[in-house]
C-alpha cells in the first residue's frame, strides 16, 4: 500500500466533478451506499460552505479519494456528532488512500468542533469495515433490513469513532 506522491487537503467546489465521479463509482457498485442516482457536479457543490468539513486526496493533480461529513440530526444536541461517509476511485483502491482520507477527514472534524463521527456499512462490505476498525471505529451494532437496495432488504453495521477521547 502505498500513498506515495499524494496529498491530502480540504476539499473545494472546484473538486466538485471529480467527488461526483469517485461517487457514481459507489452508487454503481451497490456496496456502500442506498443512494441509486448518480449525481452530477452542482449535487456536490451543497456540501461546501458549511461547518462539515470534505477533504480529497490526490496525485499528479487527479482526486482518488474524498470523505465528508453532513449533519447527524437536526437537534441542538448532536451539534458536536456529525455522520461520515469515504470513497475510493476504483482504481486507487488498496493504496491506503482511504486511510489517509479518512484520518484528515478526523482532524478536520474535531478541528470543525465535533467530538464524534458515525456511519452505517453495509454488513458486507468489508474493506471498508476493515480500514474503519483499523482507524479506530467502533462498530456498535447491526440495523437488521435498514432499508431496501433494488427491492432487496440490507442490514447494515452502526460504527462510531470518539475524536476527543481519541478512540
Amino acid at each position: 500500500m502505498s500513498t506515495s506522491g499524494a496529498t491530502t487537503r480540504l476539499a473545494t467546489p472546484a473538486d466538485a466533478a471529480a467527488i461526483a465521479a469517485i461517487y457514481n463509482e459507489g452508487i454503481a457498485e451497490r456496496i456502500a451506499t442506498f443512494e441509486t442516482q448518480p449525481r452530477a457536479a452542482a449535487d456536490i457543490l451543497g456540501w461546501f460552505g458549511r461547518r462539515h468539513p470534505v477533504v480529497v486526496t490526490a496525485r499528479a493533480g487527479r482526486v482518488l479519494a474524498f470523505a465528508s461529513t453532513s449533519p447527524y440530526r437536526p437537534r441542538a444536541c448532536y451539534d458536536g456528532v456529525a455522520e461520515f461517509s469515504v470513497y475510493v476511485a476504483r482504481a486507487a483502491r488498496g493504496q491506503g488512500l482511504g486511510s489517509r482520507t479518512m484520518t484528515a477527514l478526523m482532524d478536520r472534524a474535531a478541528r470543525a468542533g465535533f467530538h464524534k463521527l458515525v456511519s452505517r456499512v453495509f454488513v458486507e462490505n468489508g474493506p471498508s469495515r476493515a480500514l474503519l476498525v483499523s482507524l479506530g471505529f467502533r462498530e456498535v451494532g447491526v440495523y437488521r433490513r435498514h432499508a431496501t437496495l433494488d427491492g432487496v432488504w440490507r442490514d447494515v453495521v452502526i460504527v462510531e469513532r470518539l475524536l476527543d477521547a481519541g478512540v
